[in-house]
């Protein structure tokens, strides 16, 4: 199953041992599904370990924010995003993530963002939550 994880899912994901974005994380690790990601969607990602809110979570996991970027880019494949038109005006970061799942030819983008998940697909792409993709992955 190809994923793309929306930054929001994978912050989580890198931040605390359990929930759904944990596990995604691991299922990618023993290659359960694919991970794609583009070079914005991990600029982003250092952007947002970067706030006050996250620094103490980011000091226990005795890792640089760097290290955690590069370390989420050695499990997923960085791709190039596609262009494509605005679509979230609301939020264009929400477009970068849309722009990688359809270079990836993603079967779903997976987010914790009620914006992405209101739209419910794009070109095709199922927008799911973590738990959601959790159980597709399971099932696949």
């Amino acid at each position: 199953m190809r994923l793309v994880l929306d930054t929001n899912v994978v912050a989580s994901g890198l931040l605390w041992d359990s929930g759904p974005p944990a596990r995604l994380l691991d299922a990618a690790g023993t290659r359960r599904v694919e991970l794609f990601t583009s070079v914005a969607l991990l600029s982003e990602l250092a952007r947002i370990l970067a706030r006050e809110k996250f620094a103490r979570h980011v000091e226990s996991s005795a890792l640089s924010i760097d290290d955690l970027v590069l370390g989420y880019a050695a499990l997923s494949t960085v791709i190039a995003a596609a262009s494509i038109s605005p679509t979230v005006v609301q939020d264009p970061d929400d477009d970068v993530v849309l722009a990688c799942a359809l270079a990836a030819q993603a079967d779903a983008i997976v987010s914790g963002d009620h914006r992405l998940l209101n739209l419910k697909t794009y070109h095709g792409i199922d927008i799911v939550s973590p738990t959601e993709a959790l159980r597709r992955a399971a099932s696949s």
